[in-house]
């Protein structure tokens, strides 16, 4: 299976070795975002609830690059480095990904790049929706 890389200018430019996503078939693999601005390249201030919105438009700009949607990701992962901070960030994920969302996992993390509280990473279907 041939693979593709998937970038948007819309997300942050990668701050290591890795793409912003990769997409194999018909299913689009994301690298971990976390709240980085895509314009300054700095983790966006306001603490977990700034981050979130950002990694999530992060998150929506690659879908949107690579032909897909919210209502067709598979499953995503949320990295929190403080699950007092989960009813917060579930309240902004809902908004992102509506009353059909995804299978999810979230975990408490030590740390996370940069200082971040909170990085998120998905799967998703690309072309025609089932």
């Amino acid at each position: 299976m041939s693979r593709q890389v998937v970038s948007s200018p819309k997300a942050p430019t990668p701050i290591g070795p890795y793409v912003q996503g990769i997409l194999a078939g018909e299913l689009l693999f994301t690298s971990g975002q976390i709240g980085i601005d895509p314009r300054s390249g700095q983790l966006v201030q306001g603490g977990v609830q700034a981050e979130a919105e950002q990694v999530f438009k992060s998150l929506l700009a690659i879908l949107e690059a690579a032909g897909s949607c919210p209502e067709q990701v598979l499953k995503v992962n949320l990295y929190l480095r403080n699950l007092e901070d989960f009813p917060l960030v579930n309240e902004i994920y809902k908004r992102f990904f509506g009353a059909s969302p995804p299978a999810r996992t979230t975990v408490q993390v030590s740390g996370l790049p940069m200082g971040a509280t909170l990085e998120a990473d998905l799967v998703a279907k690309v072309g025609k929706s089932a």
